[in-house]
């Protein structure tokens, strides 16, 4: 069979992905775990389900692009380049912590990966991945500033300002909005008056299109297109990827809102186990294959989980560091 992937990337890229897929579906399901043990705390987001976005997406992009987060972001920071020990370590609290454990699940930040940040205020990105690009811009420099969010956030004034912003000074931003469905328990047709998300840009004059979230390849696709149009125009562009988180809201959410039959829907269209049956049709790979990079990721997380319990607490002066005043 001749194989379509390969039109588009190597072998070595294509199993990339699917170890950035696992890697970050191992990551979240461990801490789901440790949180039940006490060994994570306060409010967790985890992004099981979505991982074809968070892969495709940086796939697309450079490395000099900025990228910015909202609250469910441990993905986008792994496979932007984060270590996992330090991530995990960040939720545990610990000193190793990628933010020294001052930041925790919602505020991973590492500004030599340019992942400038996830951010627990629902719309709070916005205006910052606004200023980046106005920043980029004036500095003459060829970057592009990605941000996530999700469905829930398009209806906060952040959203509106910043769109109108980025058109009316023609700025360098791609828009990806995870659409996921819900706002905590809110289906978004109860929340939007337009649930096609993407068309809600045409107030501003930004196209857009919408891709399935749940296809690595579709929106990797998808953003290199984009990515390459705001290049070349240095105007902003929307993304909307329809996807479907396999858990609630946060760890507090038993997510009854939803009923059994359209999780198992969402369940059948898994981006992980789909893209594999992918990868072995058209002859990238082998089921050994997949079965080793699974084992891998496995083990990775594990020694994750030791590096953050046996990282020691912040000392008690931390406090007065990494401060403004």
């Amino acid at each position: 069979m001749e194989s379509k992937l390969r039109e588009l990337l190597s072998d070595a890229e294509l199993l990339g992905f699917y170890e950035q897929m696992v890697l970050s579906r191992e990551f979240e399901e461990s801490c789901a775990e440790q949180y039940t043990k006490g060994h994570i705390t306060g409010f967790l987001h985890l992004y099981s389900g979505q991982e074809a976005v968070a892969v495709g997406t940086t796939a697309g992009l450079q490395k000099e692009d900025y990228i910015l987060s909202a609250y469910r972001d441990h993905a986008q920071a792994i496979v932007r380049g984060a270590d996992p020990n330090r991530v995990m370590a960040e939720l545990f609290g610990k000193a190793t912590g990628i933010c020294k454990g001052k930041g925790g699940s919602m505020h991973l930040f590492d500004p030599k990966l340019n992942f400038m940040g996830g951010y627990a205020i629902v719309a709070g990105q916005f205006p910052i991945a606004v200023g980046l690009a106005f920043a980029a811009k004036l500095k003459q420099e060829e970057r592009i500033v990605t941000c996530f969010f999700g469905d829930g956030s398009m209806n906060q004034g952040n959203f509106h300002e910043a769109l109108n912003w980025s058109r009316v000074w023609d700025l360098p931003v791609l828009y990806i909005c995870e659409n996921n469905f819900y706002g905590i328990g809110t289906v978004v047709q109860r929340a939007s008056a337009l649930p096609a998300l993407h068309r809600r840009t045409c107030g501003y004059d930004i196209p857009s299109e919408k891709v399935d979230g749940m296809d690595v390849i579709a929106v990797y696709e998808a953003v290199k297109r984009a990515a390459a149009w705001i290049r070349e125009r240095q105007r902003p562009y929307f993304i909307e990827a329809v996807t479907y988180r396999f858990r609630g809201h946060s760890m507090a959410d038993p997510a009854t809102y939803r009923s059994s039959a359209e999780q198992e829907i969402w369940r059948s269209r898994d981006p992980i186990p789909n893209f594999a049956k992918r990868l072995i049709d058209e002859g990238i790979t082998d089921q050994a294959a997949l079965d080793e990079i699974d084992a891998r990721c496995t083990a990775r997380v594990e020694e994750a989980v030791r590096f953050a319990e046996e990282s020691p607490w912040p000392e008690d002066s931390a406090v007065w560091e990494d401060i403004y005043v």
